[in-house]
């Protein structure tokens, strides 16, 4: 989904509609992307996409960009439309999916555009109750499969479940400020964290991040481990070894991937410097104590999976 830059119009005609529709189009065609739904409103839109090569940034970057170039130039503007890259959210299949795709088509009803759904012409409602051919570039087969097995029927659940009022569950989803990157249930969740977490961790990515581990399940995971308490991970003392804190620094960094001066805050050490030495001298001891490493290895997944 994306916005107007300050929630400016980005549609201003049908125009507008038609030619962003077509950009659309020529992107899932181009990189392989499946549009599942959509929803344009004057001044932000909803997506529904699959993307089975994992190039969701590729897709989008070319969505908004083309439009942008459309835009601007069809409106004599200059600059930024939207008001930032886009916000992406990783939805769960089975339930979440439909419950999401009913949220979407029913955006312009919420919004007091329209009383029915129907009377909206700038949504994919009209592509899932029509069997014309022009809506065939529409990935609708799997979704409606999830009501039936049968056209007809699968039609009419649509139909049925549609005009139903909207899940609680993801009007207080979408009604927070700052929404979550991942739609779905707790299981799923904590397999994408387990599962995708380190991989997809990135200093560049601030969305990321939220799938970290916090300092207080670090704290805690190194305190059981070592059978300490919390005040040992604050001790230190010259030419003594503090390896419960040090593993805490280390995991700190290597696992949730907090900045030096924030561990530093945590661990009350004055200099990233001195963070920074500890992390380095512990990466040396865990590859010469293979059993020190594979203890530390053991927290790292334990903390992921969390």
């Amino acid at each position: 989904m994306n916005r107007g830059r300050r929630g400016e119009t980005v549609f201003s005609d049908q125009a507008d509609y038609e030619t962003f529709l077509a950009v659309v189009r020529e992107a899932a065609e181009l990189f392989g992307a499946r549009v599942a739904a959509y929803c344009l409103m004057s001044n932000h839109y909803h997506l529904l996409l699959q993307t089975p090569r994992g190039n969701i940034a590729r897709v989008m970057r070319q969505i908004n960009g083309l439009y942008t170039q459309h835009y601007n130039r069809r409106h004599g503007a200059d600059g930024q439309l939207f008001r930032g890259r886009y916000k992406g959210i990783l939805v769960e299949e089975d339930s979440y999916l439909l419950e999401l795709l009913r949220y979407i088509h029913r955006n312009p009803v919420r919004a007091g555009m329209v009383k029915d759904i129907a009377d909206y012409p700038w949504s994919s409602h009209h592509g899932y109750v029509s069997r014309a051919k022009k809506w065939e570039w529409l990935t609708k087969r799997n979704l409606l499969g999830m009501f039936s097995s049968a056209p007809a029927r699968a039609k009419k659940a649509y139909l049925n479940f549609v005009y139903l009022s909207d899940s609680p569950e993801l009007t207080e989803f979408f009604g927070k400020k700052k929404l979550a990157s991942v739609l779905g249930s707790e299981g799923f969740i904590e397999w994408i964290k387990a599962k995708y977490y380190l991989e997809k961790r990135d200093e560049e990515v601030p969305e990321s991040k939220t799938l970290a581990p916090s300092i207080v399940a670090i704290k805690q995971a190194v305190c059981n481990a070592y059978g300490v308490e919390e005040e040992v991970l604050s001790l230190t003392r010259r030419g003594q070894l503090n390896t419960p804190r040090n593993v805490g620094i280390y995991l700190c960094r290597k696992v949730a991937g907090l900045r030096l001066a924030e561990i530093g805050v945590v661990f009350g050490i004055c200099k990233s410097s001195s963070v920074s030495s500890v992390i380095q001298r512990t990466e040396r001891l865990l590859a010469e104590d293979k059993k020190l490493g594979r203890k530390v290895s053991k927290l790292a997944g334990m903390l992921t999976k969390s």
